[in-house]
């Protein structure tokens, strides 16, 4: 197998690039890549010295680069080198631009501006962290969402990629054992959802669990008896409740959280609707 040159040049974290580039590459499972990562690059010194790496580990160039000048001299050099090279974002960025009529401001890093979005992340974050496994629940009322699931349904993963998309999420344990505080059935402002998953895999998940952790793969806590029994309780609380239930068995953190968001969406969407009917 031949081994392939990946090079990706932002002018700002290259962050969006980066996703970009994995989300395509999961596509050709197996082959060999080398990614070449090239991030902040706002200067011709910069970019000159980059085409230098290029020229020698010739392969794909991908770019999100606003400034006309720098991708001019970056396109120009990669045609003389007979290396393909994508912008990125622009096929998007023109078609928002047929979409509103006008042009886009071309400005390094736009996306990653200190705005108020920025800070209510940061924001968001902060309250995530702080009410993750069931902490401070006399705040769950200021929570954007609330997960609840038994031990090791992705709760706090989830609710740590959901704050980073700027919603306040609270996380709680089902335990047979220690119901949850009454305040959970009776909130009103936030979503309460559902975790579950099946009792196989959340088994696999404990017992990975206890291994990394020096401790004995065999105990209560993946009894298969034990977690069917766990499993069934949590559902007959989010039944009880009229929780939308999602099932993370084969979903990623990010499939999840999509998921999520899009219950989010349909909830304002119909509060919308029955404010304006």
């Amino acid at each position: 197998m031949q081994r392939q040159h990946l090079h990706l040049l932002s002018d700002s974290t290259g962050e969006t690039l980066e996703m970009l580039a994995k989300a395509a590459l999961a596509q050709f499972e197996g082959e060999d890549v080398v990614r070449h990562f090239w991030p902040m690059v706002r200067s011709q010194q910069h970019l000159d010295r980059i085409l230098a790496e290029i020229a020698a580990n010739p392969g794909l160039v991908l770019f999100t680069l606003v400034n006309d000048e720098t991708r001019a001299r970056l396109e120009d050099k990669c045609r003389a080198l007979g290396l393909p090279v994508v912008a990125a974002l622009d096929a998007v960025t023109d078609a928002l631009e047929g979409l509103f009529g006008r042009a886009p401001k071309a400005r390094p890093g736009r996306q990653h501006m200190m705005d108020e979005a920025y800070f209510d992340r940061v924001e968001a974050i902060q309250f995530t962290i702080a009410h993750d496994d069931g902490i401070a629940w006399e705040d769950w009322e200021e929570a954007d969402i609330v997960l609840a699931g038994v031990s090791r349904t992705s709760k706090t993963p989830t609710s740590i990629y959901l704050a980073n998309r700027g919603y306040r999420v609270a996380n709680i344990p089902i335990v047979v054992e220690s119901p949850p505080p009454a305040l959970l059935f009776g909130l009103r402002h936030p979503l309460v959802v559902g975790l579950t998953t099946a009792a196989d895999r959340l088994i696999a998940v404990r017992r990975n669990r206890l291994l990394s952790l020096n401790q004995a793969p065999e105990t209560a806590y993946v009894d298969e008896e034990r977690v069917a029994r766990e499993l069934q309780y949590a559902r007959r609380i989010f039944a009880d409740n009229a929780w939308p239930v999602i099932d993370v068995t084969r979903r990623s953190i990010e499939e999840t959280a999509a998921a999520i968001i899009n219950l989010m969406n349909e909830r304002e969407a119909s509060e919308a609707a029955n404010e304006n009917a």
